[in-house]
This record gives structure tokens, C-alpha cells and sequence, in this order.
């Protein structure tokens, strides 16, 4: 075994975290943000994510959890019935100080390793304490998660933190974030802080991923203009995220945001940069057929669950699974063999597991693995 004694994890929750991603605010950094996104109904994930990854811990792992008061760690154990130390009490509104201060307070309590819920923000928070002189495993709760320090899912973290206590191995993982005030313009403009020390072992989010999809201009119009010659007048198309759904726009000569989800019936804009508030309001208003058009975005292959958290489980189930379409260039796919769906609700990620038929290109559909 690599720890001869229980493995102490420091466990915090950035329960804000995500909040912006179904209102259409692609992120939650800062507490103007924060407010706006409450002020639009957005409701906390971050809490009942970071509960799924607590559930996936063997009961037999030996490891003493120290944490944060409320919800920013101890609810959510005592969710699990796992036992806990409070060492650090949160602030009445949490902000990037008490993630900071929880992180320096695991430091004074040599902790083993930092299993934290939140995004990229996060992530570059805890960073800035602890640096390579602890681990750190974050659970996907964010809406930008472009750093490497991420499991792939929340119910991947047991499996991690068992390889860890076994085995001990670690690797570099790169801490990105995203300017968000351009990425609501539409820019991304992604930025490397620094690299922290993560456990490696599958089920880890890999490096270097890239917020874009597909890196062929000319395979992307081809889909695009399969897409649009297909399209039916009376169907409603809620069109997600990403370069290669971005020249559908282009093909049909209507406005679509890079970086948002977007609503056409026909060909005809409906909602550009649409909430989730919005596609269920236009759903129950649409006296009709749609379907969900989205990409992979990153190099994980996520086609649901990151960036376009706007197309929530409530809104994929009013359209069905059946009628999700998912397009890739083939040089997206070369890349990213196994696709993934992240929506937070685990039946339905099942449902859309398994083969399935994504275009390619004009009238070129390629059999791929949902994993």
C-alpha cells in the first residue's frame, strides 16, 4: 500500500459553482455574476454533484475527511454518512477567499490530497495556495472545465481516490481558465496559470484540451450544409455550442452564437443565446417536432455537460433522446474516438450511451461509442 495509515482529504465544494451554465451566463466567476444568475432563477448543482462522487467512494477506503461548515463540504458528507472534521467555517456568501482559505488551512493540516467540486476557477484558486505541494482531484461542477486536475465524472472520483491510496502515482495537470467576460462575447481566449499534481489513473481528464470543435473548415461547412438541406419548416432545432454548429448558422445565413444555444424554427431564428428557462418555455409553446443538435466540444468528447449546460436533462427529455443529433468532423473524431454525455442525470446519460450515428459530413454518418 502506498499509505500505511487512512488518507486524509481535504474536502471543499464551491457551491456556486455552475450556477450560470443552464441561465445562459457560460460561467459564475465573481459575485456580480453570481447575483445575476440567482436573480434569473439559476438553482445550485455544484452540491448535489459533489454528492454523487461522495456516493462512489468504497466504504472500505480507509481516509479521514477534513472540510468546510454548510455547503461547502460538510452537508454533502453527512449527506453520505461519511464522517468529517470541520476545520474551516465559510463565510454567510462564499466567495474565491474562502475557497483560498479552506486550501491553506488543509495545507497547515498536511493533508494528502484536496477533492474539491467547481470548475476551472476553482480549480486556479486552489492553485494559487497549495501549488505541487499537495494533490488535488476536482470534481466536474462547473460550466468551463478545460483543466486537467478534473475526474471525468463525479462517479469516476471513487475509483480515483482508491488508485491513489494504493498506488501513490501522480502526473502533471495542467490549470486553465477562460477569460468569461470574452467568452460571453464569444472569444475564447483560454490561459495556462499553472501545473498542479494529480493522481493517474483512468478516469482522469486528460491535458491540453481545446475548447472548439472539429479543425477542418471545409468538413465543418459540409456538415453544416447537410444539416441545413435537411432541415423541416415546422421543426423546432436547438442548436448548441461550438465552431462546427456554428457554420450551420453560416449555412442557413442566420446569426448563431459560438458560444451559445440557440432556437430556430426552420431556418428562422427563434432565441439566440437561450437559457434553459427559455427552450422549456419554447418547448411547451411549439406545437410540433424538435430536435437537439450539438458537437463535442473539447478533447474529452463531451457532447452534453460541458459549456452547454443550458440544454438541461428537463429540456433533452421534452425533445428525447431519440432526437438528439450530434455532429464531428472526422478529424474531431480521429482525436476523440469515445464520445461522452455529462448531463448530471445518470439515466438519461445511460440512454444515450452506446452506438451511435454521428455526421460526418454530406449524407456521411460514422458509428461511435458513447461511453
Amino acid at each position: 500500500m502506498f499509505l500505511t495509515t487512512a488518507v486524509k482529504i481535504g474536502f471543499l465544494v464551491n457551491p456556486v459553482s455552475g450556477m450560470g451554465g443552464r441561465v445562459g451566463l457560460k460561467g459564475t466567476d465573481g459575485a456580480a455574476t453570481q447575483r445575476r444568475a440567482e436573480a434569473l432563477g439559476a438553482e445550485r448543482s455544484s452540491p448535489s454533484r459533489a454528492v454523487l462522487a461522495l456516493r462512489s467512494i468504497d466504504k472500505n477506503l480507509s481516509a479521514v475527511f477534513l472540510t468546510c461548515s454548510g455547503d461547502m463540504g460538510r452537508d454533502e458528507l453527512d449527506a453520505v454518512k461519511l464522517p468529517s472534521e470541520t476545520v474551516y467555517v465559510r463565510q454567510e456568501h462564499t466567495t474565491r477567499k474562502d475557497t483560498q482559505a479552506a486550501a491553506k488551512r488543509f495545507l497547515d493540516e498536511k493533508v494528502d490530497l484536496i477533492l474539491f467540486a467547481g470548475g476551472d476557477g476553482t480549480a486556479r484558486d486552489i492553485l494559487e495556495v497549495v501549488g505541487d505541494q499537495v494533490p488535488i482531484l476536482g470534481i466536474p461542477a462547473g460550466v468551463k472545465m478545460q483543466s486537467a486536475v478534473f475526474a471525468l465524472t463525479p462517479e469516476e472520483v471513487g475509483g480515483l481516490l482508491a488508485s491513489y491510496a494504493s498506488s501513490g502515482t501522480l502526473r502533471d495537470g495542467e490549470v486553465l481558465d477562460v477569460d468569461e467576460d470574452g467568452f460571453r462575447r464569444g472569444e475564447v481566449r483560454a490561459r495556462l496559470y499553472g501545473v498542479a499534481r494529480v493522481p493517474d489513473a483512468p478516469g482522469m481528464q486528460s491535458g491540453k484540451q481545446a475548447y472548439h470543435s472539429g479543425s477542418s473548415d471545409d468538413e465543418a461547412a459540409e456538415i453544416a450544409q447537410y444539416i441545413v438541406d435537411s432541415m423541416d419548416e415546422d421543426v423546432l432545432y436547438i442548436i448548441g455550442p461550438g465552431s462546427t454548429t456554428a457554420r450551420i448558422g453560416e449555412a442557413m445565413g442566420q446569426k448563431k452564437t459560438l458560444l451559445g444555444v440557440d432556437a430556430y424554427v426552420g431556418r428562422s431564428p427563434l432565441r439566440l443565446d437561450a437559457s434553459e428557462k427559455d427552450l422549456l418555455s419554447i418547448l411547451e409553446e411549439h406545437d410540433g417536432p424538435a430536435e437537439i443538435i450539438v458537437t463535442p466540444i473539447g478533447a474529452q468528447g463531451f457532447f452534453f455537460g460541458r459549456g452547454n449546460q443550458q440544454i438541461s436533462p428537463d429540456v433533452i427529455r421534452r425533445v428525447g433522446p431519440e432526437n438528439v443529433v450530434v455532429v464531428a468532423t472526422p478529424s474531431k473524431l480521429n482525436g476523440t474516438p469515445t464520445l461522452r454525455s455529462d448531463t448530471g442525470d445518470a439515466d438519461l446519460d445511460r440512454s444515450l450511451s452506446g452506438k451511435r450515428r454521428v455526421v460526418t459530413g454530406y449524407k456521411r454518418r460514422r458509428l461511435v461509442e458513447v461511453g
